[in-house]
């Protein structure tokens, strides 16, 4: 068995457990994130459902995320009202082609949502459009904004509660985010069942 990659995956494994170690001691993260958890669990309590969003990897997150609340985290219990607003390819690809790609969440947030709901947007810049304008309009129909973002970017200025991951990697990011998510999955079943 070669052992040629073994530095470079000793490297990146050291590099997740630095921004592991990181999370853990930064009290703006476990705040927000603690914050942000009970802001979901009071509007689930209350018949509201999270609509998730992002692009690329994030994408892929907002949907794992909205499969964990549909489906179950770790609990036998009842489903919870979770959707990722990018799943629908024919919605999103007709959006983009009609309205502009800057539209692709908003437009289904706005004809889907309802006052007292929360919008989940994931982007790992904190700086994509189609992201920060699904927020606009979010909080102008007074629905929660939560906001998952590494530590630069818009995001974080725009929503309710910001969950900022401090690190500057991509994919380190993506990493903190899906932990991040888990996290906040675990919180919703603990505190609802």
């Amino acid at each position: 068995m070669s052992t040629s990659h073994h530095p470079l995956i000793e490297t990146r494994i050291k590099d997740h457990l630095a921004l592991a170690s990181a999370l853990l001691q930064d009290e703006s993260y476990l705040a927000a994130v603690s914050a942000a958890a009970a802001a979901i669990c009071a509007a689930l309590r209350n018949g509201h459902k999270v609509m998730f969003f992002g692009n690329g990897g994030s994408a892929a997150d907002a949907q794992h995320l909205a499969a964990e609340l549909t489906g179950r985290f770790l609990r036998e219990r009842r489903s919870l009202a979770g959707l990722a607003l990018s799943t629908n390819s024919s919605s999103v690809t007709a959006i983009g082609n009609d309205y502009g790609y800057d539209e692709v969440f908003a437009r289904p947030l706005s004809g889907l949502g309802n006052a007292g709901d929360v919008a989940f947007g994931l982007s790992t810049s904190g700086n994509s459009p189609n992201v920060l304008r699904a927020m606009e309009v979010a909080r102008e129909m007074k629905i929660i904004t939560v906001g998952l973002s590494g530590r630069a970017g818009k995001l974080p200025a725009v929503v309710d509660h910001a969950i900022c991951i401090p690190c500057d990697s991509t994919p380190r990011i993506q990493e903190a985010h899906i932990l991040t998510g888990h996290i906040l999955c675990e919180i919703m079943e603990t505190e609802l069942f």
